[in-house]
């Protein structure tokens, strides 16, 4: 039984790796769309397309990266020693996509497709082994939720200090100018992130290991994951959950810019979001104990819609009504991704249980690909939608630009958490996962005797 138990000191280990992460991935979320457009000089247009573009060919690399580390065989385990080797390129190349470069159009163009392709293949390179390191720190379905959500709880720490400070930040370090800000700020983050990568690698080990001997192929393993029902239903409520995150995200900046008019409330309004997110988080983990995962997703999700719609009516002197409906929606959605990324973890178990062989790293590259699909369509749609409503840089926006802005920020993220609730009704896993668990454990005692 201890085998199956981690101290907090693992958890707060493993909870330190989505730190790092997110003090790069929450500064996408909520700043790169406004720095692209605002400070970098793309237009709307030509943001959509490249978004298109660079990340969705890059969600196949995804598959690539969880096969690599599937067949990974060092002395730290299959998954630590991606924190170790992508740590350094991981806060480079961030620094050089958050960089502005005295190119011409076409130059800052092509620059911007380069450096936001080689990031992409760098998060990968990094979270999916990361992410897939959750699946084997302990056998134990609650303990891995719990272990999600103290992963969770930090990244809403990072994006808590992120959301808050990186305007501060850029107005500091860059004297007025933004794009120096930008490029000093990332590199401050980056830093960061590296040292707690290291930590990350150092705190935590695998206890869950393959199958002893195991035989397979990639096309048996590609085969194994397409049939994972569980696997399907997770992966695309995972590209609809971080669709509308991403949405509502990149819309905050322009709300408070060119709809509510005081920019500077910003990072307090930031500030809430992440501290709500935070303790929704915490919390979600004690309250599964008696709803289940699944019954809590769908329940946060439908009192979400409804708080969304209630908030597209808020009117800009409205500050109070626009705090009470976000402090409702953070609380709400702030734990649904925890609640994902522990039932992927499950759904790698029950891959196992069914074929016999376990592929963590496969499975959990579906968390990266959702991830990246859901950023790909939120990002670019938020694009789209800023350019077909008369979006125009740094200057007063029409009535109709603001009816963009108002609909990224309340009713696209709303129809967003209705497909996610919807979704969740054909993830049948949930109820079976005690008697897979305690099957898997007797198939790995009896296989070591």
């Amino acid at each position: 039984m201890s085998e199956r138990k981690l101290t907090v000191f693992e958890k707060f280990g493993y909870g330190l790796g989505d730190g790092a992460s997110n003090l790069i991935w929450m500064t996408f979320i909520y700043f790169q769309i406004n720095f692209y457009t605002d400070v970098y000089g793309l237009s709307a247009v030509a943001l959509a397309t490249m978004l298109l573009v660079t990340r969705t060919w890059d969600m196949f690399f995804d598959v690539f990266i969880g096969i690599v580390a599937d067949r990974t065989v060092t002395r730290w385990g299959k998954f630590r020693p991606y924190l170790l080797w992508m740590a350094i390129p991981f806060g480079v190349i961030s620094v050089l996509t958050f960089t502005t470069p005295s190119f011409d159009p076409t130059g800052k163009l092509i620059y911007a497709y380069v450096t936001l392709s080689l990031m992409m293949v760098v998060y990968s390179g990094i979270n999916i082994p990361y992410g897939a390191l959750m699946g084997v720190l302990s056998p134990d379905p609650q303990e891995r939720t719990s272990a999600s959500s103290w992963r969770f709880s930090f990244a809403f720490i990072a994006g808590l200090f992120v959301q808050y400070f990186t305007l501060k930040l850029v107005a500091l370090f860059g004297h007025g100018n933004q794009q120096l800000g930008y490029q000093l700020t990332i590199g401050l983050y980056a830093a960061i992130a590296v040292g707690m990568f290291f930590i990350t690698f150092a705190s935590t080990r695998e206890r869950v290991q393959p199958v002893p001997k195991q035989k397979t192929s990639t096309g048996r393993d590609l085969l194994d994951l397409v049939s994972n029902v569980p696997w399907l239903v997770l992966c695309l409520l995972g590209i609809a959950q971080v669709c509308f995150v991403a949405i509502r995200g990149a819309a905050i900046i322009y709300y408070f810019k060119y709809y509510i008019g005081n920019i500077e409330a910003v990072a307090l309004f930031l500030l809430v979001v992440a501290l709500m997110s935070l303790l929704g988080t915490f919390v979600i983990q004690y309250v599964t104990r008696f709803t289940g995962r699944k019954n809590a997703f769908i329940g946060l999700m439908l009192i979400s819609c409804l708080d969304l719609v209630v908030s597209y009516w808020v009117r800009p002197d409205q500050l109070g009504l626009l705090y009470a409906t976000n402090i409702v929606y953070c609380l709400l959605t702030g734990p649904t991704s925890a609640l994902l990324w522990a039932m992927f973890a499950d759904a790698a178990d029950y891959s196992e249980w069914k074929t016999g062989r376990r592929a963590t790293g496969l499975v959990f590259s579906a968390s990266g690909m959702s991830n990246k699909f859901g950023w790909v369509i939120g990002g670019a749609l938020s694009a789209a939608l800023l350019a077909v409503y008369g979006y125009q840089a740094n200057v007063a926006q029409t009535v109709h630009a603001q009816e963009g802005i108002r609909i990224l920020m309340a009713l696209a993220p709303a129809a967003g958490t209705l497909v996610c609730a919807a979704g969740m009704l054909f993830y049948r896993l949930e109820s079976k996962m005690p008697k897979i668990s305690a099957e898997l454990i007797a198939m790995r005692a009896k296989r070591e005797d």
